[in-house]
């Protein structure tokens, strides 16, 4: 059963908790970075990407810029930017995106829990990837962002979230530049808190949504503190880390779309008469078209877009990847008639995320850039847990969730 844990979160001051909030480390370049913290000293960027502060040719995994974010973290907590809590707490972080808001529960998850496979993954962590999340999380002794869990919905839990929404004010509240809406409820109340701990533990399990890099970074470093410890005893706070709890009937899993450099020495007509076999094609015009359902695909190719429905017998909807879309489209369109076998490395591939809208299919394809582009309905969050519980992996490039998490609001130290 899953463990949820109150800490004492080090917090920004409120006056400039928008200054400090930054975008996940994982979503900008390092260009990108050094962009957005010109003119902002207080941006958690200069902690979780740290080579802004250190020249423009400097490679964010030298030893130098592990060693500046200790450097700035510490800098941070003297100045007053990073201040902990007196006790210990869990917190309510809200997020608001296009009229849409989601409520999840700040707390710290257990490493047990990630060794044990009572929290869940859907993807292949990469051990580069891993180990320079550890790297960060051992210099600094601490979790500075947190991973991203979600959880099939339980009533009780709402209740209690939306009682401390509905009674309290929260002691965050600001809308950061891309234009969604952040708040941050305190819950101090140890009822409460009890209440919360123990229903997680009545949940059987909690599912990475986004993050598994982070996640499993910040596991192993509390395994290794573990292993070093000759008077371990598991109430450690390293045996702890950072994480945002969702109730997955909150979340908007966005679609995750191809583009495809060439035609594989096919014609227009040759590719829409090889579709024909697996797929209804309906041709839409000159209109956008989105995919409606599952199953169904969106095809825009030399200034027109068409329907793909995926014809009974071309899936199995009782194999949780064989029924995923993304199988259906590598399978019957990418491999067997693009010749595509490996995603992670056929460089005649794409993947754009849905947050740029179909619209960025459409230009790149019109540009020249790309000869088609294909647009898939997002990925029902069922299917991401029936994947997580079978032991299954999904294929490269398969969700996108969005808005994503702001990083600054709460840090977790491990000691």
């Amino acid at each position: 059963m899953a463990i949820l844990k109150p800490f004492k979160a080090l917090r920004p001051p409120k006056e400039i908790v928008k200054e400090i909030a930054a975008r996940p480390y994982d979503v900008l370049s390092s260009n990108e970075a050094r962009a957005e913290v010109k003119g902002n000293k207080y941006s958690l960027l200069h902690i979780t990407k740290p080579e802004v502060d250190l020249g423009d040719n400097v490679d964010e995994h030298e030893p130098q810029v592990y060693e500046r974010a200790r450097v700035n973290f510490d800098m941070f907590r003297k100045n007053g930017w990073l201040v902990p809590d007196e006790k210990e707490c869990l917190y309510i972080y809200a997020q608001t995106m296009d009229g849409r808001t989601q409520y999840g529960i700040v707390g710290c998850a257990g490493v047990t829990d990630y060794m044990n496979n009572i929290i869940k993954k859907h993807e292949l962590t990469r051990k580069d990837k891993e180990e320079d999340r550890m790297k960060h999380i051992r210099v600094n002794n601490a979790n500075i962002e947190p991973v991203f869990f979600t959880y099939p919905a339980v009533k009780e839990v709402d209740e209690v979230v939306a009682g401390v929404v509905k009674n309290q004010k929260p002691e965050y509240d600001f809308v950061a530049d891309e234009g969604f809406g952040h708040k941050l409820w305190v819950i101090k109340d140890d009822k409460i808190i009890n209440k919360l701990v123990e229903l997680f533990a009545k949940i059987p399990s909690l599912y990475v949504a986004d993050g598994h890099h982070r996640t499993a970074g910040a596991a192993l470093i509390g395994n290794e503190k573990k292993l070093k410890n000759p008077n371990h005893t598991g109430k450690e706070e390293y045996n702890f880390f950072l994480a945002v709890i969702f109730p997955g009937n909150q979340l908007h899993i966005i679609d995750y779309n191809r583009v495809m450099k060439d035609l594989n020495g096919l014609s227009k007509a040759e590719l829409l008469e090889k579709l024909n076999k697996s797929f209804d094609v309906q041709e839409k015009g000159t209109e956008i078209y989105k995919p409606n359902k599952i199953h169904n695909f969106s095809m825009y190719i030399d200034g027109k877009w068409y329907s793909l429905t995926a014809k009974p017998g071309t899936f199995n909807d009782n194999d949780p990847i064989g029924g995923l879309d993304v199988t259906i489209l590598s399978k019957l369109v990418l491999d067997e008639i693009f010749g595509v076998k490996d995603l992670r490395t056929d460089k005649r591939i794409d993947f754009v995320g849905g947050i740029r809208g179909l619209g960025e299919l459409k230009k790149r394809v019109d540009s020249g850039e790309v000869k088609v582009a294909f647009a898939l309905f997002p990925v029902p969050i069922q299917q991401l847990f029936n994947i997580a519980d079978t032991g299954n992996i999904m294929p490269p490039k398969t969700t996108w969730f969005e808005p994503k998490l702001r990083s600054g609001l709460f840090v977790h130290l491990l000691d």
